[in-house]
């Protein structure tokens, strides 16, 4: 039932995708965030999804007579210059076979992030795409912050098989990301009911962070709420929900949870710590004898015994910053860094334009969670070999897309089938109410 479910939902959305190519963007979204065909049974685990609903959306993009345009921003064509750079790198790679193979599923992600950017036109697309991000990883947040809460956080949570989020710490980094994009979706839900629902996953997905037993996200996790405690508008209410209701959290969880965080300063003791100590010595080694860097695929235990300190322990990567570096070098890691960089600015140009003006706060608040965002993930992916993982490149995508539809390209939303009519209902009837109220009866003097 899993699989014919599955298979529906993608079948019912190409005849969107032919009217309008963000629904396919959308889609791929949904399918590679969420992965719900790794949830099934049947056929649907290994049936193509991603392929034909990226080779429909290609097609419609094509044929479709819509408006289509990438802004070229900092941002933008700093994502550019990194594509060309690993682009350089996979040429000299040391690791021929292997790099060109990474080298296709990364520029798989880079295709459709600046596909998303092309063709995602008006305020209603933005937001669809925010709600898509939120939802496809909120669903797990949603599930693991219940599964924590019935089990007393015992039993840890994984992710679904064979994807980028597959065990705990992927699974946290993950979470983590998510927690502000869904914040996000508070800020422009047309009810206090859908508010209240945004805000809820949200809750539970930052519970799921703690019942991953991941030391990475714990950390991300605080830089967050760091962040969010300095740029409160209230910091006294939100010092005060942060120090009553985190201690809570930690205090119901099982002393081995408890084991696991205070490893972080016996890391002398811990294997895995050691052995990725040896793995960012092995990423130095190959960028201090390589410019380019060793090329995609470089963390293998042949390359390790010609660059790791120790050579007999092969470890991955184990952080984005040490993964790029000993993949693509000093300058790779320059510019992969310049990127993030680039969208921090760009999330400070949509607050500082939006902020004084009521009717594009929810812009202002997205642009701002897209930045904790950022934080966390750069905090957590200090300890995670996850630099070429779909998600943050989508808040990178959000960033730049606001920017388009509310200043450099404005179109109306006027396009079906993506006008979100339960997002502009409320406006209708507000806009209806007052029409109907009567005009006050002037009074006699």
């Amino acid at each position: 039932m899993r699989d014919l479910i599955v298979l529906l939902m993608m079948l019912l959305s190409i005849p969107f995708t032919f009217k309008r190519p963000v629904v396919g963007v959308l889609t791929y979204a949904l399918f590679s965030l969420m992965n719900p065909h790794r949830i099934t049974y049947g056929f649907a685990g290994s049936f193509p999804f991603v392929m034909i609903i990226a080779a429909v959306t290609l097609a419609s993009t094509l044929i479709s007579k819509e408006k289509k345009k990438v802004p070229f921003t900092p941002l933008v064509t700093q994502l550019l210059i990194v594509i060309f750079w690993v682009t350089l790198t996979a040429v000299f790679a040391l690791n021929q076979a292997g790099a060109w193979d990474e080298w296709s599923t990364v520029m798989k992600t880079m295709l459709i992030v600046v596909l998303t950017i092309a063709v995602t036109r008006t305020i209603n697309d933005v937001k669809a795409l925010v709600l898509t991000v939120a939802a496809s990883l909120g669903f797990w947040g949603l599930k693991g912050g219940l599964w924590t809460i019935m089990t007393g956080g015992h039993n840890g949570l994984l992710g679904p098989p064979g994807t980028y989020i597959g065990d705990n710490n992927t699974l946290a980094l993950a979470m983590v990301t998510t927690v502000p994009i869904i914040m996000a979706v508070a800020s422009f839900a047309p009810t206090k009911w859908t508010k209240r629902a945004a805000i809820a996953v949200a809750v539970l997905t930052g519970i799921s962070v703690i019942g991953s037993y991941s030391r990475g996200a714990l950390l991300g996790g605080t830089m967050m709420a760091l962040f969010l405690w300095l740029k409160s508008n209230s910091k006294v209410k939100t010092g005060l929900l942060f120090a009553l209701a985190i201690p809570l959290l930690l205090a119901a969880m099982p002393p081995q949870w408890m084991d696991r965080m205070h490893s972080i300063d016996n890391y002398k003791e811990d294997a895995s710590a050691l052995g990725r100590i040896n793995s960012w010595g092995f990423a130095i080694n190959v960028a201090n004898h390589l410019p380019l860097g060793g090329g995609f695929a470089t963390f293998t235990p042949q390359i390790f015994q010609l660059y790791a300190p120790d050579p007999t322990v092969f470890f991955v990567a184990h952080s984005i910053y040490f993964q790029v570096l000993g993949e693509h070098g000093y300058f790779g890691l320059v510019l992969y860094l310049l990127m993030f960089f680039f969208a921090w600015r760009a999330g400070s140009r949509i607050v500082k334009k939006c902020g004084k003006d009521p009717e594009l706060a929810w812009a202002a608040t997205t642009a701002r969670m897209c930045q904790v965002s950022i934080i966390g993930y750069m905090t957590a992916g200090a300890f995670l070999a996850m630099a070429y993982y779909d998600l943050p490149y989508y808040v990178l995508a959000i960033l730049v897309c606001l920017e388009k539809v509310l200043f450099i390209a404005p179109q109306p939303d006027n396009t079906p089938p993506l006008r979100l009519p339960f997002l502009s209902r409320r406006k209708a009837q507000a806009g209806a109410g007052k029409l109907a109220t009567p005009a006050p009866t002037p009074r006699k003097r």
